[in-house]
């Protein structure tokens, strides 16, 4: 019966050091956010936003002093316009930034070009933060609907913006 017991601890001892050799799972986090149609090129979420099924985003993480890629990775978002995307290493010499990459609708595939709308998501990838979560959530990222839909004007004017996109 001893001999039983002993043979269990060697088992786990023998796994739980095979994990040592892999990275640990501390060094992986998790990058989450939305992709959605921006259906009256506001350039923010409204409410008749749609959050975009199959669009393709990537992300990409970039030495800080270097500037060359040290991690890529890409992904698809679900039915509710959501990605997840495993990463393994800890980045904290790197800047990360998810970006879009393609669009599953054909009426909504413009991506935003324009110095005061910054059409990525940095997202910080190290335990040396201070977040103690291993997921990290990302700014949601649009594409531009070709033609706005006919409620927008409302929905802008109940956000305080006059037809002219102006603030009131």
């Amino acid at each position: 019966m001893a001999k039983c017991g002993f043979i269990v601890a060697l088992c786990f001892v023998c796994i739980f050091s095979l994990f040592s050799f892999g990275y640990s799972l501390e060094d992986r986090f998790f990058v989450e956010g939305k992709v959605y149609c921006d259906t009256c090129r506001a350039k923010f979420v409204t409410k008749i936003s749609e959050y975009m099924k199959g669009a393709e985003v990537k992300l990409e993480c970039r030495n800080i002093s270097t500037e060359s890629v040290t991690y890529s990775t890409h992904t698809t978002t679900d039915e509710t316009g959501t990605y997840r995307m495993p990463v393994d290493g800890d980045h904290e010499e790197d800047i990360c930034e998810v970006f879009l990459i393609k669009s599953s609708r054909s009426d909504c595939d413009e991506i935003i070009r324009d110095n005061f709308v910054k059409q990525t998501a940095e997202v910080d990838l190290t335990r040396n933060n201070g977040i103690s979560s291993p997921i990290r959530q990302a700014n949601p990222l649009s594409f531009l609907i070709k033609k706005p839909l006919s409620q927008c004007t409302e929905v802008l004017r109940e956000l305080g913006f006059t037809s002219t996109g102006a603030l009131v």
